[in-house]
């Protein structure tokens, strides 16, 4: 066990040493990218915009703001001309994909709202006026009868229980229902 922590030690410390180092490259890169920037953003500023030279009398600082104006116009036409473009492209990228999804059939489907309407105007409307069909469906339902079983025929033909009882009292009435039985 004591190589294998000695063995962890010297990997862990390799790693803190690769890691340091790795660290220090990264930083003077970013060093040098700042400066390139730096010097770049100088260069660009030194061709688009040269030094101001502030002129001592009146009239050549009103020129001067003149000609700053006339600048600025041209740059607000620019940024206008640049924002219809936009505008323009945004608009033909929109019908682009309208058309393509024409053509895969893809549509874009309103929300569908709940008609109530019967069967026969939704027939009406489907097939047209010609034809008139009746969608009536109580008037196409069979009559059944319904037929008598034989429980509720015996419900129906007891009738008063007193009645009964007296046709079954005596000889009689026992050898009704020994009749009745087999």
């Amino acid at each position: 066990m004591g190589d294998d922590e000695k063995r962890n030690r010297a990997i862990t410390a390799r790693r803190q040493h690769l890691k340091s180092v790795m660290l220090q490259i990264a930083a003077t890169e970013l060093e040098k990218e700042e400066s390139r920037r730096e010097a770049e953003k100088e260069n660009y500023l030194a061709e688009h915009c040269p030094p101001l030279h502030i002129p001592g009398s009146m009239a050549e600082v009103q020129e001067l703001c003149k000609q700053l104006h006339a600048k600025i116009d041209m740059a607000e036409e620019e940024k206008y001309d640049m924002e219809v473009k936009v505008q323009k492209s945004g608009k033909e990228l929109e019908d682009m994909n309208q058309k393509l999804f024409d053509l895969r059939g893809k549509f874009k489907r309103p929300p569908l709202r709940r008609v109530r309407m019967s069967a026969d105007a939704m027939l009406k409307a489907l097939l047209g006026s010609k034809h008139k069909v009746c969608m009536d469906l109580r008037a196409n339902l069979k009559q059944v009868k319904k037929e008598d079983t034989e429980k509720e025929r015996d419900l129906r033909d007891v009738g008063d229980w007193r009645k009964n009882i007296e046709e079954k009292s005596g000889m009689e009435g026992r050898k009704k229902m020994f009749e009745t039985e087999s």
